[in-house]
């Protein structure tokens, strides 16, 4: 271990996370009877001889251990196969230099836990949790999946057969898919317009040799992390983390990207029209871009975003769901990204509703423009932020977890410290200087899924349209 940095405050967090990629997150601390500043408990930051960062963080109050480990390899980096980050991610699993898959996942169920991997847009993960006594055997398999995996022919062979009939499951349901519809009519080419499950014809084109090409290009100690957070003494677990971590070495050339979204402004309003034939309701997004996960306001804007979407009620839910009864529930998120992000409005209608609920969200998303936000209502939305902490988020694996996702964003501890004087600093004024700035409010784009025979002329009110079929490989 070549060098250690020392976080030291408190000892109790509780945190949450709202949305696809850790929206909102709270830190609470607790006295006796009251409850004082946010604070990021105590933690150590260790940066091993081959680059590879390890956090630190004890919690003795149950004998459990979390780990969570992420890598610089995300769908940004798919290239021509899409899919390619996920699919590597997953094979992890398929089995080592040492373990079969079968004896992967045997051991892991023997020892009453279980080992999970992902892919998102900008890195790759694995977590699992266990109990502490069982820490140095599962530690060992965990090193292997990391450091040897081997990728076998007839494990990426069977998966591949699967992932694409749950592609096309997937199109069934328009909810589940409409994002990646939205990010590549944001995005375009752009690496944030790739679909993180990729497509039929990227999974079909990998091969094992092309997942041993990712692992090898993007998987690389100096730019991955590991948190470890639970019931364990730190200066043991450095040592164990050192037995099983310290000689990694990856020697062959990193892919380096640098991805510099420049989100020029759209020169008009447009409509991504995906026809589903045999569709009762229609399915929408209505946005723009947002803010990258770095931005030192986001904080603030996902109060304001509370307001208008971030909770059951919102101006939006209240208007399309209670009020006039066009739908079961809108919402409305900033997606955050390491170098970019999106707004968007998001809900689902019966057909011949479309038209209603399109002018019903918009009508509701102006209010921010035209009325802004008064004392009261950014109030109550400020109290609802700050007591929000689900028993979830109390965990060891949720610690883990957000240790790894600061190191991928870059974040430091202000990020959780400053939490709740960000949210209490929150004027009137503050939010509607914060909505002109980035809430987009000219030349929306929006994405519709429903049948498009039906709804092709509503949908020409709101822009120039493009169409495209649901059954089409390509999002």
């Amino acid at each position: 271990m070549k060098r250690i940095i020392k976080n030291n405050n408190c000892a109790v967090i509780k945190a949450i996370t709202q949305s696809l990629n850790l929206s909102i997150l709270l830190v609470i601390v607790f006295s006796t009877s009251t409850f004082s500043q946010f604070r990021l408990p105590s933690y150590e930051k260790v940066e091993m001889e081959n680059g590879l960062t390890v956090y630190l963080m004890e919690k003795k109050d149950v004998p459990l251990i979390s780990v969570s480990a992420v890598f610089d390899g995300g769908a940004v980096k798919d290239g021509l196969h899409s899919g390619t980050a996920s699919f590597t991610a997953e094979a992890l699993r398929f089995g080592t230099t040492n373990y079969t898959r079968s004896q992967i996942d045997s051991l892991f169920n023997f020892f009453g836990s279980n080992i999970s991997t992902y892919a998102n847009a900008d890195y790759s993960g694995l977590s699992t949790q266990f109990i502490k006594d069982n820490t140095e055997v599962l530690l060992s398999v965990i090193k292997e999946m990391i450091v040897n995996p081997v990728f076998p022919d007839d494990e990426v062979q069977r998966r591949k057969q699967r992932w694409v009939a749950e592609l096309d499951q997937a199109k069934e349901s328009p909810r589940s898919v409409i994002g990646s519809y939205f990010n590549k009519h944001i995005f375009g080419d752009a690496p944030y317009g790739n679909p993180v499950r990729g497509t039929k014809a990227g999974i079909e084109g990998i091969t094992a040799d092309k997942v041993r090409d990712f692992y090898k290009t993007n998987y690389h100690p100096e730019s991955s992390a590991i948190a470890v957070v639970g019931d364990f003494s730190s200066s043991e677990m450095k040592n164990l983390l050192q037995k099983y971590f310290g000689s990694w070495k990856n020697e062959s050339t990193k892919m380096i990207m640098d991805i510099r979204m420049m989100n020029a402004p759209f020169e008009d309003a447009s409509v991504y029209l995906i026809n589903k034939d045999n569709a009762f309701e229609t399915t929408f997004l209505i946005g723009g871009y947002g803010i990258k996960m770095s931005n030192q306001e986001q904080t603030q804007l996902d109060v304001i975003n509370t307001i208008l979407g971030g909770r059951f009620t919102s101006w939006l839910n209240d208007e399309l769901r209670v009020n006039a009864g066009l739908t079961y529930g809108a919402r409305s998120n900033f997606a955050k990204y390491k170098n970019s992000g999106t707004f968007y409005m998001f809900s689902f209608t019966q057909t011949r509703n479309t038209e209603a609920a399109l002018d019903l969200a918009l009508k509701t998303y102006n209010r921010l423009f035209e009325k802004g936000i008064d004392e009261e209502t950014l109030s109550s939305a400020k109290n609802y932020v700050k007591g929000q902490f689900p028993p979830d988020y109390e965990t060891s694996g949720s610690l883990a977890g957000l240790l790894t996702q600061m190191y991928m964003y870059g974040l430091d501890d202000s990020y959780i410290n400053n939490f709740e004087n960000e949210v209490n600093s929150l004027t009137p004024e503050r939010a509607n200087e914060l909505i002109k700035k980035y809430f987009p409010k000219d030349n929306l784009q929006f994405v519709l899924i429903g049948k498009a025979d039906e709804i092709r002329g509503i949908a020409e009110k709101y822009g120039r349209v493009k169409e495209r079929n649901l059954s089409e490989d390509e999002f």
